[in-house]
């Protein structure tokens, strides 16, 4: 078979296997979260190695265990405390009038209207009209119901997401090289010594990455809870839930602390709908907005540059131009994968075409 040949067998390859990847898209994001998972808690599984009892180390499954348990024991603890929290929340969002949150909003969306409508004589443009429907479908309970299709369906694929990312998870952990040794018998023998080392590089970064945003989310959350209790002077519980909510789409670049703001805006504001008058409403609003802001410097100026420090390395443009194009192709699921997919391809791209100038360029900081 000559190279051309070759070349051909490999394209072709990586097109059935990406068909593959798109047609069991359910078992891929098992495995994709059981990798993550299993790159988080492998600091646990090598720090219960190093246990020994009278002179004989834990057995890696073991420790494989262990590493499992401690990772289930967080996420409990987490629904634990969060979920009674979400629940109450939603009752109470649940009871707001959205027509007269609305109409708070009249009178200084009204000149905006007017302009718009002058402009655009044609338009009969109407925030009430647009803002009333929106709105309404955020709190709308039976949209996620639909999106589910059923309760039961729901707990059921829950369950065996919750089953089967374990499982794959323990194995993960118990075998390390398990994951890149299902990856390299797609590729011809002479690449394999090649792409396992680039995926040790690869994984060292990510471990440090993934470990990173979980601290990075832990630390926002608690600032802002802080802020919003304190500063804005919403509930605890709401503060609370803004916080999560934050911490967890501050995970997306640039976007996700935008989004987050408006979301805290949204809520603090239906959640005081009954007692607060609309100069407050605008006082509320500026708070919120300078808590995001004073979040966001801190973020930036002490959490991550100490966070991840010893982390990826990128251009703060080349990340920017990353999350916008992850995002037109794939919404938000696309800007949170993009970075540690990201930091994949350049690993691989430095070990494999290292030659051309572009690569050089994208992973001299590596």
């Amino acid at each position: 078979m000559n190279k051309l040949s070759q070349k051909a067998v490999i394209i072709a390859g990586i097109i059935f296997a990406l068909f593959l990847a798109w047609y069991f898209s359910n078992i891929v994001t098992y495995l994709l979260i059981s990798a993550v998972l299993a790159l988080v808690g492998r600091p646990i599984v090598n720090l219960a190695g190093k246990v020994t009892i009278k002179d004989k180390k834990l057995p890696r499954w073991f420790c494989a265990v262990i590493g499992l348990v401690t990772i289930m024991f967080v996420f409990y603890l987490f629904f634990y405390f969060f979920i009674p929290l979400i629940v109450s929340q939603t009752q109470s969002l649940a009871t707001v009038d959205i027509s007269k949150l609305i109409g708070f909003l009249t009178e200084p969306f009204a000149q905006m209207e007017i302009f718009i409508n002058s402009a655009f004589p044609k338009s009969n443009f109407s925030f009430n009209e647009l803002l009333l429907g929106k709105v309404q479908s955020i709190f709308d309970s039976s949209l996620l119901l639909k999106s589910f299709g059923s309760i039961t369906n729901f707990v059921v694929s829950i369950a065996v997401a919750i089953f089967a990312i374990s499982f794959i998870t323990f194995f993960f952990m118990k075998e390390e090289d398990l994951f890149i040794s299902g990856v390299v018998i797609m590729f011809p023998a002479q690449y394999e010594q090649g792409i396992r080392h680039a995926w040790n590089n690869a994984t060292k970064l990510l471990m440090r990455y993934f470990i990173g945003v979980f601290l990075d989310m832990f630390a926002v959350m608690v600032v802002l809870t802080i802020g919003l209790k304190f500063i804005v002077g919403v509930s605890f519980g709401t503060a609370m839930l803004l916080g999560l909510i934050a911490g967890i789409l501050n995970v997306i670049p640039y976007v996700g602390p935008l989004i987050a703001a408006g979301i805290s805006i949204v809520v603090s504001v239906a959640a005081n709908i009954e007692i607060t008058p609309l100069e407050q409403y605008l006082s509320m609003v500026l708070k919120i907005l300078t808590v995001f802001v004073g979040m966001k410097i801190l973020d930036d100026t002490v959490f991550q540059p100490y966070i991840f420090a010893n982390s990826i390395k990128a251009h703060p443009l080349e990340i920017f131009l990353l999350i916008l194009i992850a995002g037109s192709f794939a919404g938000i699921a696309g800007m949170l994968i993009a970075i540690p997919a990201y930091t994949v391809l350049r690993v691989f791209a430095k070990e494999f075409f290292n030659k051309f100038r572009v690569v050089q360029k994208l992973t001299e900081r590596i």
